[in-house]
């Protein structure tokens, strides 16, 4: 079972993400997207790797237009860390294991 949570709307987002005491990294993907592809099980295995430290949710672009664009989210993969409702870090494109690592170390 995954420890990745599908958004599906703003109202998820809000409860998800905004209202999470505990911080989360959220990718923004699209199906289309070849990179994404490329870093979705990276993903996957950062929420295995640090359940304990952060929640992982994954959001499509394609389906939440509204969200992206209130994030500026023009390029995806975007991954965003959220903490108390707040952005605190962003990277945009495909990482290695290594890098993805890193950014969620440098924000948790």
């Amino acid at each position: 079972m995954s420890n990745v949570i599908e958004i599906q709307n703003k109202e998820d987002f809000q409860n998800e993400v905004l209202n999470s005491e505990s911080p989360v990294l959220v990718d923004f993907w699209a199906e289309w997207c070849g990179p994404c592809k490329q870093l979705a099980p990276l993903v996957e295995e950062a929420a295995e790797e640090f359940k304990e430290n952060i929640k992982v949710c994954k959001m499509d672009v394609d389906a939440n237009r509204e969200v992206a664009a209130e994030y500026g989210i023009r390029s995806i993969p975007t991954l965003l860390i959220f903490a108390n409702g707040e952005l605190i870090g962003t990277e945009i494109g495909a990482l290695t294991m290594q890098q993805l690592e890193e950014f969620i170390r440098s924000k948790t």
